[in-house]
């Protein structure tokens, strides 16, 4: 069996003191799979390795680049020379802040990942309204980050989503949902909603 890396060691620049960097080009990279890394997501987009949370911001950003999601649905910290799987308890990144310009149809809502990605949603970064592994009963918003990697929205930012919400009608039912970049994004039947 071919021993796991040990991670501990890595020196990382504080977060303050890295400049803006974007995701690597994953999706061109194709290594040979060399086996899983004990690196966990937990629920709340928290990273642990070997059981131990990595608390240096600048390596979860650097870790967070060079993430890819699988077609089978595996997650994966991709090199140009190698790939190693890694667990995620549910998606690999939490929407920690929220910023809504303008109303209805007009209206954008842009949300900022616990890595610091900005997402504007819309049609590039689509939303949808889901019971994931941590929705316990309640349908909970999730968007696109990148390449099928998605943030599940935290609970402190939810309020001010649902408060940017509205009623429409969508596909001849009354909705409650959310308007960003021209798109509707139905998170209940509005019966349902109360409204």
């Amino acid at each position: 069996m071919t021993e796991l890396p040990d991670i501990r060691g890595l020196k990382a620049i504080p977060a303050g003191d890295m400049p803006n960097r974007a995701p690597a080009p994953v999706e061109t990279w194709h290594p040979e799979h060399a086996g899983p890394i004990d690196i966990v997501i937990d629920m709340d987009g928290n990273w642990f390795h070997d059981g131990s949370a990595i608390r240096r911001t600048g390596l979860v950003a650097l870790f967070a680049s060079i993430l890819r999601r699988e077609p089978d649905g595996s997650y994966v910290l991709v090199t140009p020379v190698e790939k190693r799987t890694i667990q995620v308890a549910d998606v690999p990144f939490t929407a920690v802040d929220i910023v809504v310009e303008g109303t209805a149809a007009e209206q954008i809502v842009t949300l900022t990942t616990n890595t610091g990605d900005k997402v504007i949603v819309g049609k590039n970064h689509p939303m949808r309204f889901a019971e994931g592994a941590a929705a316990r009963g309640v349908a909970l918003p999730y968007v696109t980050v990148r390449g099928g990697l998605e943030a599940r929205t935290a609970r402190a930012v939810f309020p001010d989503l649902v408060e940017a919400g509205c009623v429409e009608n969508h596909n001849g039912e009354c909705w409650f949902g959310v308007w960003s970049s021209g798109c509707f994004w139905p998170m209940m039947q509005a019966d349902e909603a109360g409204v």
